[in-house]
C-alpha cells in the first residue's frame, strides 16, 4: 500500500490533515475543505464552549488500526495503514471531548465514492467500539435494511479478528455475535427484517450504505435506542443516492452539508462528504483524483478510465459512473441521454425558417393539474440532413406558483421568458391548447399528430374535426422502441436541432427508459425523477415521422388546415 506523506511532525494527524487541506496542499472538494476548516476553527473557539481536542484519544484509535490486517485483495494479510483522510475521520470523532470527558461527536456522516474502503474502515471502527472504548456492556451493531446485508460488514470484522492473534485471544466469535467477556460487550449484525428490535441499548451503531434505506424506519428505531448511553456513536457511511425522491440518506446529507456550511450549528455532528464541485467535468481524471481520497491506492486510474469510457459511449451508464465513482447525487439510476451530447446537438433553430416545411406533431397531455406538451418535428429536407424541434408547453398558473416554491423548478422564470404558456386557473384548459395548436397549423405544414388515446381521445376528436389527422401512438414497447432508439442516434450524431430550449433540456436530463428482456425501450415516467412530457411528445412525433415521412414527401401545397 502506498505510504502516507508526512510533513509537520509536531502536529497530530487530524490537525495536520486539516491544515494541508485548508492550505490547498491536498486537493479536495469544497465540502471536505469545509470539514477541515471546521476542525481548525474549533481548535480556536472550542474552549469557550468547554470542549477540547485530546490528541492521545485521537491517536489511540489510529494506533488500534495498525494492528488490524486486510482480509481481501492484493493486501490480504498486510497490516492496515490508514490514509490521512481516514485518520482525520477517526481521530476527529474520537478526539473531540466534552467537559465531562465524553465524546463530543454523537453522529458521524461519511459520504465517499465506492472503492475507497468504506466497509473495511467501518468494520475496524466497530471492533474498536466493542473492545477498546472503555464502555461496560457495550452493544455495538452494524445495521442494514436486511440482516444478510448487515452480515457483509460483520463478516469482514470476523475475518479481521482471525488475522490478529492478540485480538482473537480476547474475544469469542460466533456466527452472528462477537463477544468481549472482560467488558461483557458484543458486536452483532441487525436488519429491519429481524423479529424484534425492542430492548436494544446501543453504544455503537454502524450503518453501511445508508442510501439503500427506503425510509426512516430502521434509522429512527435504532438511533432512539442510544439514549441510555453516556457517549453513543452513530456512524453512517455511504455513497450518494438518488435525488428523485425523499430518503433518510438525503435528509442526513442535507443536514450534514448545512452543518459544514455553518447554516446549522451542531457540534455533535461530524460530516465528511467527498464529491464534485459545481463546474467540474466528470470525465476529467483530475476530478477523479480530487473526489476519491484513496485514488491511486484502492481506486485505480485504469479502472476509472475504463468505467468513464463506458459512460461516454453509453449515456445509460453515465449516472452509474457519476453516482458510484464520483459520489454525485443523480436524478435517476440510469440516464438515457448524455446532457453534454444533448447540448452539443442544440444548434440554432429559427421558427420563421421552418414555415412551409413538412412537420409532424407529438402530443402528451399528462394530467390537467400540471403540464402539457406538444412538439413539432421537422424531418430533413433538401440538402439539410438535420431534424428540427419546436416544443410548446402549457401549465396552469397555480402549478407555476406551487412548483416554483416547493420543488425549485423554475416554471415562473420559464413562463416569463416565454418557454411555457401559463393558463389561468388551477387546471389546464384543453380548449386553449387546442386553439394554440390550430393557430400553429396555420403557420406550419402539419400532416399528422401522434397522441396517446388513453387520455386524449376527446381532445384528438376535436382536432380531427378541424382537419388535423390524429395518429394513435400507444406508450408501449411496440410503438416506442424504434423512435426511442432513433432519438438517441440523432442526438449522438448531433442531427437533432432543438436550440437548447430550457424546458425540453430539463426533461431530457430527467428521461429514464424502461427495457424489457428483448432489448425494447420506452420512456418510463414512474422512474424518471421529474417531468418528461416534452420528451414523450418528441418521441411520439418521431414515431409518426418515421412511419409517414416517406409517403408525405412531395405532398402538394394544397394541404391547408382551417
Amino acid at each position: 500500500m502506498a505510504k502516507k506523506k508526512r510533513g509537520k511532525d509536531n502536529l497530530d494527524p487530524v490537525t495536520e490533515y486539516a491544515e494541508r487541506v485548508a492550505s490547498g496542499e491536498i486537493l479536495t472538494c469544497e465540502l471536505v475543505r469545509l470539514a477541515a476548516e471546521r476542525h481548525l476553527r474549533m481548535l480556536k473557539k472550542a474552549p469557550l464552549k468547554g470542549y477540547h481536542f485530546d490528541e492521545e484519544r485521537a491517536r489511540d484509535i489510529i494506533k488500534f488500526f495498525t494492528i488490524l490486517k486486510h482480509v481481501k485483495g492484493e493486501w490480504a494479510g498486510c497490516n492496515f495503514e490508514l490514509q490521512p483522510w481516514e485518520e482525520f475521520i477517526l481521530g476527529y470523532i474520537m478526539g473531540w471531548i466534552r467537559q465531562d470527558g465524553t465524546r463530543l461527536v454523537r453522529t458521524a456522516y461519511v459520504e465517499v465514492p465506492r472503492k475507497n474502503g468504506k466497509t473495511t474502515l467501518s468494520a475496524g471502527l466497530a471492533l474498536y467500539l466493542t473492545l477498546c472504548d472503555g464502555e461496560d456492556g457495550a452493544e455495538v451493531y452494524c445495521a442494514a435494511t436486511k440482516r444478510d446485508q448487515a452480515r457483509l460488514l460483520f463478516d469482514v470484522a470476523k475475518q479481521i479478528l482471525q488475522k490478529v492473534p492478540q485480538l482473537k485471544r480476547r474475544v469469542r466469535v460466533f456466527q452472528s455475535n462477537i463477544s468481549y467477556e472482560p467488558k461483557f460487550s458484543k458486536f452483532e449484525p441487525l436488519g429491519a427484517d429481524v423479529d424484534t428490535l425492542d430492548g436494544l441499548n446501543i453504544h455503537g451503531l454502524i450503518i453501511d450504505e445508508l442510501h439503500a434505506h427506503k425510509d426512516r424506519g430502521l434509522w429512527d428505531v435504532l438511533t432512539s435506542a442510544t439514549g441510555a448511553r453516556r457517549q453513543p456513536l452513530i456512524f453512517a457511511i455511504t455513497t450518494a443516492g438518488l435525488g428523485g425522491t425523499p430518503s433518510i440518506c438525503r435528509q442526513e446529507h442535507d443536514y450534514s452539508e448545512q452543518v459544514l456550511r455553518g447554516v446549522i450549528e451542531d457540534d455533535s455532528r461530524f460530516a465528511f462528504i467527498s464529491t464534485t464541485d459545481d463546474g467540474d467535468d466528470w470525465a476529467d481524471p483530475a476530478v477523479w483524483r480530487k473526489v476519491n481520497p484513496n485514488y491511486g491506492i484502492s481506486v485505480r486510474e485504469d479502472f476509472m478510465r475504463e468505467e468513464c469510457a463506458k459512460a461516454l459511449a453509453n449515456p445509460a451508464e453515465q449516472n452509474k459512473f457519476r453516482r458510484y465513482y464520483l459520489n454525485e447525487w443523480v436524478q435517476q439510476e440510469t440516464r438515457f441521454l448524455d446532457l453534454r451530447t444533448w447540448d452539443a446537438s442544440a444548434g440554432l433553430v429559427r421558427p420563421e425558417k421552418l414555415e412551409g416545411r413538412i412537420c409532424y406533431g407529438g402530443l402528451d397531455l399528462a394530467n390537467r393539474i400540471d403540464l402539457a406538451a406538444f412538439v413539432l418535428l421537422f424531418p430533413p429536407q433538401g440538402g439539410d440532413d438535420n431534424w428540427y424541434v419546436l416544443p410548446y408547453f402549457w401549465v396552469p398558473e397555480a402549478a407555476i406558483v406551487e412548483r416554483s416554491r416547493q420543488d425549485r423548478v423554475p416554471y415562473d422564470a420559464w413562463a416569463r421568458q416565454g418557454f411555457i404558456r401559463a393558463i389561468p386557473g388551477e387546471v389546464i384548459d384543453y380548449a386553449a391548447i387546442r386553439q394554440d395548436i390550430l393557430n400553429l397549423s396555420r403557420r406550419y405544414r402539419f400532416f399528422r399528430i401522434g397522441y396517446d388515446p388513453w387520455n386524449a381521445a376527446e381532445f384528438a376528436q376535436r382536432l380531427e374535426e378541424n382537419g388535423i389527422e390524429m395518429i394513435e401512438v400507444r406508450p408501449g414497447f411496440k410503438s416506442m422502441t424504434e423512435p426511442t432508439k432513433e432519438l438517441a442516434k440523432l442526438v449522438i450524431e448531433r442531427k437533432l436541432r432543438h436550440g437548447g430550449h430550457p424546458v425540453l433540456r430539463w426533461m431530457a436530463d430527467n428521461l429514464v427508459v424502461k427495457t424489457d428482456p428483448a432489448g425494447n425501450l420506452k420512456p418510463d415516467k414512474e422512474k424518471s425523477r421529474e417531468k418528461i412530457d416534452g420528451m414523450v411528445a418528441l418521441i411520439t412525433a418521431l414515431a409518426v415521422a418515421m412511419r409517414f415521412s416517406g409517403q408525405d414527401v412531395g405532398v402538394g401545397e394544397e394541404v391547408i388546415f382551417l
